[in-house]
């Protein structure tokens, strides 16, 4: 008679394990997808506020993608792939894009915001003293948030309000002997002392006595009298044009993005409008830019190349040195050799320009016992110092990605050389250089395009110059093309986004041809290789 064992009902323990992990993994998956529904959802009801719809249509398609391929159980590839190509739409496609945008529009000081929000702009701004209108006592104050406003005295009764908020009667609050408020319960009156301190901001402010704009709005030019401003300019908007209510004149939009009078006179700020190849062709047509391009494309060019050239045969140098058995503590060397790179680069170009500084410099007064040299204000002096310190900052770059080229090439290579003659220039020019070259080129390509565009060391060691006097974009004797594009967006008295935009594709062409043909030059040492 058989007799059949009972079951063990006992879980196994790494099958009731391995569950628990899913689990935990499975939760945390889920609290990071709570977060970032969330996130995605706040972007997409800012965007819905402020009227972006292509900006909530982008997020809403995010926001699908995100779930779906992140609760499929069939997307396993996307769901690695997903992060990847949404940073590259935002901080690749995105950023080329609109600056593409930006350059075929005349998007400046006088025009960066919208066509609504200069309108707005224009009606809150623009106004006139109501005549008649009687001086009230003012008192300048703060809210509970610390935002700067008004405090009134209106038929013995006082009213507060600041720019956002119009004015209301506040209970409580008393009057001084002049009239004006002297405590204001849940606001903070100013002194003398503070309104003296604050004295752009106070005769600039303007507070609403209500929320129609046709009331206008107190102002104040000494602080203590106040007085009725009224809108100077009243809007229509079937004709979509001003009226100066002072003398009748009519402003009507053209195609530049202002409001333009009979005259010619402009209501500003204006709004941004696309103006074709205007800018394109003021790269060539305008002597201004044009000559700033030129001056400044030819050092470029030079810039680049001896930038690469300097640090990677230093680099090499060092490499080949160092990389040799002979030599004892290499270790050591090869540590203290790439200090320069750890540093951070605009912090050490800083050092050097305090180091460079022509009367209490380092190296002027204590390497070279109180020489008077111009490093920084000399035309060519000032671009010897930036090769040089761009050598200090980047040979060490170079010596890693040479040490560690030189340590793949087989030693028997060198064996047969040495078996067939070859001495050691020769095993260098034939052996070492190409060998070299093969696997250094394209980071050779990318550091040329790198120190095209290497801003930082420009800006932080001579800010471009020595000047050149008399050039209308003030341009210095060692501006690169991207810091003249810094000087004609940020630096210039009217800034010019579209034109800058436009210069920045011009040198992204300009950097992607030269990638190109490099990258050729790369394939065809490949072949001979």
């Amino acid at each position: 008679m058989s007799t059949v064992a009972p079951q063990d009902d006992t879980p196994v323990r790494g099958t009731t394990s391995h569950a628990r992990e899913l689990n935990v993994w499975w939760f945390a998956k889920l609290a990071v997808m709570a977060v970032l529904n969330a996130l995605t959802l706040y972007g997409i009801y800012s965007a819905f506020m402020v009227q972006e719809w292509w900006i909530l249509a982008s997020l809403v398609a995010i926001l699908i993608a995100l779930n779906w391929v992140y609760f499929s159980k069939r997307m396993v590839p996307a769901k690695y792939l997903l992060p990847g190509v949404v940073f590259l739409l935002v901080y690749q496609v995105f950023t080329m894009g609109y600056t593409a945008y930006i350059a075929f529009t005349n998007y400046g000081s006088e025009n960066t915001i919208t066509k609504p929000q200069a309108i707005e702009q224009i009606l809150s701004t623009g106004d006139v003293r109501v005549e008649g209108a009687q001086d009230l006592p003012l008192a300048v104050v703060r809210d509970e948030d610390g935002v700067l406003g008004f405090a009134v005295a209106i038929d013995g009764q006082v009213e507060a309000g600041t720019a956002e908020t119009p004015l209301e009667v506040v209970d409580g609050a008393t009057l001084g002997p002049t009239g004006a408020p002297a405590e204001v319960p849940g606001w903070v009156v100013l002194g003398l002392g503070d309104m003296a301190a604050l004295q752009s901001e106070i005769t600039s402010l303007r507070v609403p006595f209500s929320d129609d704009p046709a009331d206008g709005w107190i102002r104040t030019q000494t602080g203590t009298v106040g007085f009725q401003s009224s809108p100077r300019f009243s809007y229509d908007e079937s004709a979509d044009a001003f009226t100066d209510v002072t003398n009748g004149e009519v402003f009507t939009p053209d195609d530049r993005g202002f409001f333009v009078g009979e005259d010619g006179t402009r209501l500003t700020p204006g709004w941004p409008v696309t103006i074709g190849v205007e800018n394109f062709s003021r790269m060539f047509t305008d002597s201004r830019v044009s000559s700033a391009l030129l001056q400044a494309g030819g050092w470029t060019f030079a810039f680049a190349f001896l930038s690469v050239a300097t640090t990677f045969f230093l680099g090499l140098f060092f490499a080949m040195t160092f990389n040799h058995p002979a030599v004892r503590g290499r270790k050591v060397i090869r540590s203290l050799l790439i200090l320069p790179y750890a540093f951070p680069g605009f912090l050490a170009a800083l050092v050097w320009r305090g180091m460079l500084n022509e009367r209490f410099g380092f190296i002027n007064s204590t390497l070279l016992g109180g020489a008077n040299i111009s490093w920084l204000s000399d035309p060519w002096l000032a671009r010897f110092s930036i090769l040089a310190v761009n050598l200090w900052l980047g040979f060490p770059y170079m010596f890693l990605i040479a040490t560690g080229a030189l340590q793949a090439v087989p030693a028997d290579v060198y064996e047969a050389a040495k078996i067939d003659g070859a001495k050691a220039f020769r095993q260098f020019r034939s052996i070492t250089l190409p060998l070299l070259m093969i696997s250094v080129a394209p980071l050779l390509i990318a550091s040329f395009a790198f120190n095209f565009n290497n801003f930082n060391l420009i800006y932080f060691v001579t800010g471009g110059g020595p000047n050149i006097p008399g050039h209308p974009l003030a341009l210095g004797q060692t501006d690169i093309l991207i810091s003249v594009v810094y000087k004609v967006a940020v630096d210039a008295g009217t800034k010019q986004y579209g034109l800058a935009a436009a210069m920045s594709i011009l040198i992204f062409v300009i950097v992607g041809l030269v990638s190109w043909l490099g990258f050729r030059q790369t394939r065809k040492l490949e072949e001979v290789i």
